[in-house]
């Protein structure tokens, strides 16, 4: 049964914190630094966060985690950067972590995973490094810049809630449309096409159902490149190795990616969805419900919706 909770477009800032594991507190200093832009203020001149706000808040905080100066975090962002995920690696950051790397050494086993993730990034070249090595491990066959940030956006988010193993699967998505230059047009096209459904777009306009159709039939195409890529049998060894570093306890829930799965602060799904906001539209978020019920009865055989 189809929830009918709708996320939110924008939240406060203690929602904001409680979503990135930080503190109101924190977030406002980041204002003050020049670290995060000061976002908007509602009728309550109250801050309201968007996703990409948010977006650039689990950065910092992976950044922070990694024992990375918050002034140095702000060269990074303040940085030029262009939709190749390696822009961000220049001299400057690259000179910060070789610095970092090394007081990092000198502190041996209460630093080692601060060490370890800067060592990652380090040898990453982008902020993929700051994802858990689960995952930079399952991208590490792409060529260097193949992926964009705003997939490393999503990667980044989908490990918050659902931790590195979901983020690995997730990876295949994008492992497929970096190695498919037409499906990453095709994909393109259709991320456009559910974008230009903003306000102005009634939830009952035919254009919602046509790009639901283009959305339904661009998600199979995906489906069936992966399939025949072999990037599903990966898939399937992924849980395999997971299951071998995390084997399963009594309090884990039986094929479910969050159960002893994710980071130890981390939330669940119906939790995050209540604190991470996306700018989506009614007509969007239709689109999405009429696009997942194509699927539903594409797999069941139903046929296609009227």
């Amino acid at each position: 049964m189809r929830s009918s909770f709708t996320p939110p477009r924008q939240v406060k800032i203690g929602a904001a914190a409680a979503f990135v594991g930080s503190t109101p507190r924190a977030i406002r200093h980041y204002h003050e630094i020049g670290l995060l832009p000061e976002p908007e203020r509602g009728g309550d001149d109250r801050r309201r966060y968007g996703y990409e706000d948010m977006v650039r808040l689990l950065w910092i905080r992976r950044m922070a985690d990694a024992g990375i100066a918050l002034d140095d975090i702000r060269d990074a962002f303040t940085t030029p950067r262009t939709a190749s995920v390696s822009a961000d690696s220049g001299d400057g950051i690259a000179g910060t972590l070789e610095r970092l790397e090394d007081s990092l050494a000198e502190q041996e086993a209460e630093l080692r995973r601060q060490r370890t993730t800067v060592q990652r990034m380090r040898a990453e070249g982008s902020r993929m490094g700051l994802l858990s090595d689960f995952v930079t491990e399952r991208l590490k066959s792409l060529p260097e810049g193949s992926l964009r940030q705003a997939d490393l956006d999503s990667l980044l988010v989908t490990e918050r809630i659902f931790g590195p193993l979901g983020a690995a699967v997730q990876a295949t998505r994008f492992i497929a449309l970096a190695t498919h230059p037409a499906l990453r047009e095709d994909s393109d096209r259709v991320d456009d096409a559910e974008e230009a459904l903003d306000d102005s777009v009634a939830v009952d306009d035919p254009r919602v159902l046509q790009v639901a159709v283009e959305r339904h039939a661009f998600e199979t195409a995906l489906q069936t490149v992966i399939e025949e890529s072999g990037l599903a049998e990966d898939e399937d060894a992924l849980f395999d190795a997971w299951d071998a570093l995390h084997p399963a306890t009594a309090d884990d829930g039986e094929g479910d990616l969050g159960s002893g799965r994710r980071e130890p602060d981390s939330m669940s799904a119906f939790e995050a969805v209540g604190r991470m906001p996306y700018a989506f539209s009614p007509a969007r978020l239709r689109c999405v419900e009429l696009a997942e019920e194509l699927s539903a009865r594409a797999s069941s055989g139903t046929g296609s919706t009227a």
